[in-house]
């Protein structure tokens, strides 16, 4: 099965990266089965707006990813998702200022994390954390970025 990808940018910001690169990172972190997802790159206000509205915290945060029910005409037996994935660019570039990491490696990882997510992947507890943060090391390893989770 495969992956439909739509990148969208709602952010006048400087240093988004090039829509290609972010369906390259999008379909790296594709499992398997089908989906379809659109990633979102948004300002501050509608980050805010998002996730006040859907996560009761009134701040703008680096990746939201919305996953969608599955179809009820999907037989049970597929493993398809949709998803929209909404990354607030003025939150990964300060983040990256303050982790002192390229702005572009820390894109990269939060498209491949909200990707993750869409697929079932979560954090709530140490074991899957850990799980899906080994996942995240190995596909950015395969973009040449550095493990996000190192402290240096």
């Amino acid at each position: 099965m495969t992956l439909s990808v739509s990148v969208q940018f709602a952010s006048v910001a400087k240093h988004l990266p090039e829509r290609a690169q972010v369906r390259r990172w999008a379909l790296a972190a594709h499992r398997d089965g089908g989906g379809q997802a659109t990633i979102r790159y948004v300002d501050e206000k509608e980050g805010r707006t998002l996730n006040r509205d859907f996560r009761g915290k009134d701040y703008a945060t680096n990746v939201l990813t919305f996953v969608h029910d599955p179809s009820p005409f999907q037989p049970k037996t597929a493993r398809n998702y949709s998803a929209d994935i909404v990354i607030c660019a003025p939150v990964i570039a300060r983040e990256a200022r303050e982790q002192k990491k390229p702005v572009a490696a820390h894109h990269g990882h939060m498209v491949l994390h909200g990707m993750l997510h869409a697929q079932g992947f979560d954090h709530e507890n140490e074991t899957d954390a850990s799980a899906m943060e080994a996942i995240e090391i190995a596909l950015l390893r395969r973009f040449r970025i550095k493990n996000p989770y190192e402290i240096e």
